[in-house]
């Protein structure tokens, strides 16, 4: 993980598979915001498929942010925030990493991985063929979640660098 400061280091983590097309929009995600001017403490690492070896770059976090694909029954394109704490919590998915994720965070928390994980699923059509481009209902998806990504890092940042006095103000 490349982040820009250790005071506080966030991993963004996309996840996917991009010869399945729409599959790999996590990957593709985490492309994009490899682009952008990402606040200070953030990495963004491509995770493929997942497995064990994600496990040392998720301990080394204080704060995770996920993206993958999910078929969870929403309509396509539909983009999901959650905080999953287990296996169970993590929405379908399509591909040999659907029980290595799983498994992943079941490991990272049962070793006493204890920070925030935020998953952002975008649900996708689970029928997929082999492709290395996206549909344009993921593309699009795959953009706003870019935004609510970058939103989410932003104000993340913010709480960070508030004085104790502003962290006693109440919003009315």
């Amino acid at each position: 993980m490349n982040v820009k400061n250790n005071a506080h280091r966030t991993l963004v983590l996309g996840l996917g598979n991009t010869l399945m097309g729409d599959e790999g929009v996590g990957v593709h995600v985490v492309r994009e915001l490899e682009k952008r001017a990402l606040p200070a403490g953030v990495g963004c690492l491509d995770g493929g498929t997942g497995g064990f070896v994600l496990l040392e770059p998720l301990q080394s976090a204080d704060r995770i942010v996920m993206i993958d694909a999910a078929a969870d029954g929403n309509r396509v394109g539909t983009i999901t925030r959650t905080t999953p704490r287990f296996s169970g919590e993590y929405p379908p998915t399509l591909t040999a990493h659907d029980v290595g994720v799983k498994d992943l965070l079941d490991i990272f928390y049962i070793l006493g991985g204890n920070c925030e994980v935020v998953l952002f699923a975008i649900t996708i059509e689970p029928r997929q063929s082999i492709t290395l481009s996206m549909s344009p209902k993921i593309v699009r998806a795959a953009h706003d979640a870019v935004e609510l990504i970058v939103a989410e890092l932003e104000g993340f940042a913010a709480l960070q660098t508030m004085t104790p006095a502003a962290e006693n103000c109440a919003v009315l």
